[in-house]
């Protein structure tokens, strides 16, 4: 008889920490049923409590998942930097002289499925292929070709009941899946193409953008012999060609593990990433922010939300235009003196806490410095009598958080939410070695303060929930629930945001809409205040016209708070930014959702945006010449306003 075990977070559950440290897990979609399926196999958990106490979490367990994990032997808790815990599991579960015993690994991180091929251990990416990895049947990457008069709620009739798991919905026409041989042959028997790509084993998916033109030789041959009609066609391979590329050739000169195409993808190429390949520092020349997307597996991503459009949830409010109240409320909170003095203590001007010793040096996610930062910001909500919740997540050996804080309403229809990503970097930056040559960055020790990427967002957040609770105070409530989130890794592929929006997706939350911060205080001096915002998704169907009523609302609002700002909305497919900040995140799960910023992108013409010139590098500092508090404080009003409005306030 095999004997599975699992890991928990991200594989089994999502896990929130509440400020009393508290732990919930939320059980996974399909995991119940799997566990249910597997039936009298033993099954155990194999899993790093990290800080927590393992009591913690061994409660939490059994009260998510009652019944599942009743053989207190085979639940091991503790780090999983090695192969280590992995043959000390085998061999735990063998009986002396007897023949060895089929051990199972289901876990989300290759590397630690990695560890576990090496101990011995059969390995599954999800739990749907638990059964495909005991029986030792492949499970693929799987390019997913809907044809004609098919519809993605189709494919999800036969994926959720097949082991098949989707990663990422490219288009109504083609999604990115994991399938066993037995889900792939499900697929094909309900008419769906399928495009096998190569084992998964210990990989993970990324997209990768690109956003500069095709040479021009290349495409001017590519396309001479191309039927017509077929030239999306040929860009999309031509450009996915040159992508994959670069990034085998970067990674290959520093001697990590070689990745694999996947094919095509929106802008770019999907690549399949061993443990060890590190993806995320591979930056494309000339690359905008966002060019790298971190792709997780979740079978509820083809369920897409059926949220009443923006629209129609704002008709309560009027034409949408803040009250005189709201805007004065604002005004008074939301100054370039308040951003200044929460960015100072963020990116090392000043002590993180008032009168301490630390200055923070970077809030990288492999910076020691980012969980103080985190634990500070946390600190903060909780003193305006916030409800803070802490959201675990794994990226690579580092246990990181997302950040939470909320105002609940009795009876609330919907929650809107404010954001920003709180981490840094500073890849971008020129840094040397002791004799003087030039060395890469390195995110564990080098300064990357992030004053404007994004520590002008997380900044404009925190004033707005210190907006919120004096208007509280003044006896004002909103009819939504308001909630304030600060992602982290949005630097490694939008990771923070991306674990975020799957586990709200998960819990059914009611998302009204997303209002993303991100770099607001980048003007060149001279330059005119322009302001962006992105509503642009990469995902069809209702999230379109849902989040360009958004941006609509926050273009509306600019003026009434600064008529000399320039707006420039950017919506559908072409706005450069579709995809690449968290609020792409939301729109995966069909939310509506914009991201506004100082003016950063390039406009259609070609001219150069008057952003921060300082954008990934050790200068993005608040004495920075670029960094502008006074636009910042403009940008937050007009975002901050927009969003409580559309709370009811």
């Amino acid at each position: 008889m095999p004997v599975f075990f699992f890991d928990i977070g991200g594989t089994l559950a999502d896990a929130l920490l509440a400020a009393d440290d508290s732990l919930t897990l939320r059980p996974r979609p399909r995991v119940m049923a799997v566990l249910d399926s597997l039936g009298e196999d033993p099954k155990g958990i194999l899993s790093d409590p990290g800080t927590l106490p393992p009591a913690t979490v061994a409660a939490a367990l059994h009260e998510a998942f009652p019944g599942r994990f009743t053989d207190d032997a085979l639940v091991r808790w503790g780090p999983k930097g090695s192969r280590s815990p992995f043959d000390e599991a085998v061999a735990s579960v063998q009986p002396p002289g007897s023949a060895p015993v089929a051990c199972v690994f289901v876990g989300e991180d290759p590397r630690e499925r990695a560890f576990a091929r090496e101990a011995g251990m059969r390995t599954a990416a999800h739990p749907v292929f638990a059964r495909a990895a005991m029986e030792n049947r492949p499970v693929l990457w799987t390019r997913i070709e809907l044809p004609e008069g098919r519809e993605l709620s189709d494919l999800a009739v036969i994926a959720n009941a097949a082991e098949v798991v989707p990663v990422h919905v490219a288009s109504a026409r083609l999604v990115l899946a994991m399938a066993s041989t037995s889900g792939v042959t499900a697929l094909q028997q309900a008419g769906f193409t399928t495009d096998l790509r190569g084992s998964v084993e210990d990989t993970v998916a990324f997209l990768l953008r690109d956003n500069r033109p095709l040479p021009a030789v290349e495409a001017f041959e590519a396309f001479a012999g191309a039927p017509p009609g077929s030239r999306p066609d040929v860009e999309a391979a031509l450009r996915a060609t040159a992508v994959f590329g670069y990034v085998a050739d970067e990674l290959a000169a520093t001697s990590a593990p070689p990745v694999a195409s996947l094919g095509p993808a929106p802008g770019g190429v999907y690549l399949a990433a061993p443990a060890g390949a590190p993806v995320e520092e591979v930056h494309l020349p000339g690359a905008k922010p966002g060019h790298t997307e971190r792709l997780l597996p979740d079978p509820a991503l083809l369920d897409f939300r059926t949220e009443a459009p923006p629209g129609r949830l704002a008709a309560a409010f009027g034409d949408g235009l803040p009250s005189p109240e709201t805007i004065a409320a604002v005004r008074a909170a939301v100054t370039s003196e308040v951003l200044s003095r929460h960015v100072a203590r963020i990116s090392g001007i000043e002590p993180l806490v008032e009168g301490g010793p630390l200055k923070v040096r970077s809030r990288d996610a492999s910076a020691e410095d980012n969980a103080r930062v985190v634990e500070a910001l946390a600190r903060r909500f909780e003193d305006l009598g916030l409800t803070v919740r802490l959201h675990p997540f794994r990226w690579r050996e580092h246990w990181l958080l997302n950040v939470e804080a909320e105002h609940s309403v009795p009876g609330a229809d919907s929650t809107v939410l404010i954001t920003a990503h709180m981490d840094s970097t500073a890849a971008n930056g020129d840094f040397v070695d002791a004799d003087g040559d030039p060395r890469p960055y390195d995110p564990a020790v080098d300064p990357a303060p992030g004053a404007d990427d994004d520590g002008s967002g997380t900044a404009a957040v925190m004033a707005a929930a210190e907006c919120l609770r004096g208007l509280l105070d003044d006896g004002r409530e909103p009819t939504r629930n308001v909630r304030f989130v600060l992602f982290n890794a949005e630097e490694q592929g939008l990771v923070g945001s991306k674990f975020y929006a799957r586990a709200a997706a998960a819990a059914g939350d009611r998302i009204a809409g997303v209002f993303q911060m991100d770099m607001i205080a980048g003007r060149q001096q001279g330059s005119s205040p322009v302001v962006e915002i992105h509503a642009g998704s990469l995902v069809a169907g209702p999230v379109v016209s849902a989040s360009d009523a958004l941006g609509e609302r926050v273009a509306r609002t600019v003026p009434v708070i600064d008529s000399a700002v320039t707006v420039q909305q950017l919506t559908g497919p072409a706005d450069p930014a579709a995809g690449r900040s968290d609020h792409a995140s939301f729109h995966e799960r069909g939310w509506a959702a914009v991201a506004v910023s100082e003016d950063l992108f390039s406009t259609p013409d070609g001219d150069p945006g008057t952003g921060t010139r300082q954008y990934h590098t050790p200068g993005d500092t608040l004495l920075d010449q670029d960094h502008n508090p006074e636009f910042a404080a403009t940008v937050a009003r007009s975002v901050i306003a927009t969003a409580l409005t559309f709370a009811g306030l």
